[in-house]
């Protein structure tokens, strides 16, 4: 009778203890594969919807360089470039401008130039980008200065935050092309896709339209339907009359 009884007891104890192996959610036994796990393993994309923006620096309109005109206004060559991407494409345009004034006298600014590298400085950016993080294409716009970037570039680079997005350098030179600054660009934003980009000599400005709408096109970027005015500048030219002045002087 004992042998009965202790017999129905183990049986029961057996019965009780697979009834709750059954009642374990898959979650709770294996922990890995639970959705937050998941979520931590995956990056989560920037916030973008696939909006382009040209950003530039270029040369005080007024300095003794190359420069083009276009219907009356004076440009740039790197602000002319940055015109002409940005009809390309269809983008929001920003030009980055210091806090303080850089002097028009061409000599006086090739010193200050080389002064600013030399101290590796950081010069205040006049205005903002608003909404940056909208955008997801990203072109960047210089003059080549002594072998490098403005060092008002390095403040941009600094100042935002190019994760997850594709920065598309582009330049003006007078022989010296990206003087590896994309290299720099890449060290500065290290989880940016950087390409390759566009540099076109001074002296080749004058007929590089067409390749530099070549080029764009050839990024195959999508053109958003609609881009905010908010950071882009109050007047954009039409690519129609313009007059080419060139003058030789800091690229």
């Amino acid at each position: 009778m004992k042998k009965i009884i202790s017999l129905f007891m183990v049986l029961t104890m057996v019965l009780s203890l697979a009834a709750c192996s059954t009642n374990q959610s898959p979650s709770e036994s294996t922990p890995e594969e639970s959705s937050s796990q998941t979520n931590e393993s995956t990056p989560t994309p920037s916030n973008t919807n696939g909006k382009n923006l040209v950003v530039y620096f270029s040369m005080p309109d007024n300095v003794d360089d190359s420069t083009v005109v276009i219907d009356g206004e004076t440009l740039g060559n790197t602000q002319y470039m940055a015109y002409v991407i940005q009809e390309t494409v269809g983008a929001d345009i920003f030009r980055i401008e210091p806090e303080t004034p850089y002097p028009t006298d061409h000599d006086e600014l090739v010193d200050l130039a080389s002064e600013e590298q030399s101290n590796n400085a950081r010069p205040a950016i006049k205005d903002t980008i608003e909404n940056f993080d909208t955008y997801e294409n990203i072109f960047v716009g210089y003059p080549n200065w002594w072998g490098d970037m403005p060092m008002i570039l390095y403040s941009f680079f600094d100042e935002y935050d190019f994760s997850g997005k594709t920065i598309i350098p582009f330049n003006t030179h007078g022989g010296s092309g990206f003087s590896g600054t994309i290299s720099t660009i890449k060290e500065l934003e290290p989880n940016a896709e950087v390409l390759d980009g566009k540099s076109i000599s001074r002296n080749d400005i004058q007929d590089a339209e067409q390749e530099i709408v070549d080029w764009v096109n050839s990024l195959d970027l999508k053109q958003a339907e609609e881009q905010p005015d908010s950071s882009a500048e109050a007047q954009q030219p039409t690519m129609g009359r313009f007059l080419y002045l060139c003058r030789f002087g800091y690229e």
